[in-house]
């Protein structure tokens, strides 16, 4: 027994040994090349995997955004970015007497792609889109009192087109005060959601998913790309697949009910500065959806997507993702178990993440 204890003993200051110094390595290299950022291009130089699967998802996804512009697509992203921008140059207080010159002949351009494949193929494009921006661009020419040659050429060539003659209203508006929550009832919602990890045994109706993913989609989205798809499954099997592959599903995947996937998609930006986009407007959308979910008596989980090329390797075989797919993380979604606990996770105070016009 003694003779145990001491080997015990041993192996745990061999493991101490080893993580001290791994730890002074790991300060020492990165003291070093985290000094300046031509000594941390030269680390990801002779690094390159690293990043390598996001780097090249940006590339393919920039590709992918002007061949889909040759494409029949259920939504065109360029046309959203483009009207979205009127949106706003509409909505500006003062507003000019002219305004978008600069880009309304691309939007025009981009407009009569979209309604010849309405023409072409009925029923291919999402017809709320199209309504959307056609009443936009009627707005649009109603409120440019002044002259421009582009503006009046575009004017002319949205004419010619002939396409939506009746408006849906789907113009800005004077927003109005319509709901009734309180702050302490949005409170205590919150306080409310909690990363539920243990489930009732029970299927999650798909009616009451789509209604939480109708309240996500209104989340703040750049230019109303909504640059994201939320892959949902509720199959037994195909859950037990998908919970299995992240870290973060360790010890309870096996009693998930439902599973989402939120993947972002680059293809919606020609820009590389645009990456990150992607992130951002898809957890923006997860939190509502989230929301949503504990509205309709649901509970969920985030479950963490680390950027680890064997993982990832295995999500995009396993989903059939492209390259320029992102996953931003999963979500499991169920009913909580009555019995089930939840982390107390104590928050952050206020003052240590709050800071008033502080520029340093």
């Amino acid at each position: 027994m003694l003779g145990r204890l001491k080997r015990i003993a041993k192996n745990l200051l061999a493991i101490t040994w080893i993580r001290n110094a791994y730890e002074v390595f790991n300060r020492v290299f990165l003291e070093s090349f985290g000094s300046s950022r031509i000594l941390a291009h030269i680390y990801y130089f002779f690094s390159f995997v690293t990043f390598n699967r996001e780097q090249a998802g940006v590339l393919r996804g920039r590709r992918d955004y002007y061949r889909n512009k040759k494409k029949h697509r259920l939504t065109h992203v360029e046309l959203r970015r483009n009207i979205h921008r009127l949106e706003k140059g509409i909505i500006m207080l003062p507003r000019r007497d002219v305004f978008a010159r600069d880009y309304i002949t691309e939007t025009i351009e981009f407009y009569a792609q979209a309604v010849e494949q309405c023409q072409v193929a009925p029923g291919t494009m999402d017809q709320s889109e199209m309504d959307w921006a056609h009443d936009v661009l009627v707005e649009y020419f109603r409120v440019n009192t002044g002259t421009a040659p582009a503006v009046d050429a575009a004017r002319a060539r949205f004419e010619a087109l002939g396409y939506g003659a009746e408006s849906t209203g789907k113009i800005p508006y004077v927003k109005k005060q319509l709901s009734d929550i309180s702050y302490a009832q949005f409170e205590e919602l919150a306080m409310q959601r909690r990363s539920v990890r243990w489930f009732e045994q029970k299927p999650v109706p798909r009616e009451l998913m789509d209604q939480a993913l109708l309240i996500g989609r209104q989340a703040p989205t750049a230019c109303n790309r909504l640059p994201y798809e939320f892959r949902v499954f509720d199959d037994p099997e195909m859950v037990k697949t998908v919970a299995g592959l992240p870290f973060g599903s360790a010890g309870y995947a096996h009693n998930i009910p439902s599973i989402v996937v939120v993947v972002g998609k680059l293809e919606s930006y020609f820009s590389p500065r645009d990456r990150h986009a992607i992130y951002v407007d898809s957890s923006l959308a997860a939190m509502s959806f989230m929301f949503a979910l504990e509205t309709l008596g649901l509970s969920s989980s985030v479950i963490n997507w680390p950027d680890f090329e064997p993982l990832e390797a295995k999500m995009q075989k396993t989903l059939g993702l492209g390259v320029s797919d992102r996953v931003v993380m999963l979500i499991a979604v169920g009913y909580a178990h009555p019995e089930g606990l939840v982390p107390f996770s104590q928050k952050k105070e206020l003052g240590t993440f709050r800071s008033y016009n502080r520029l340093a």
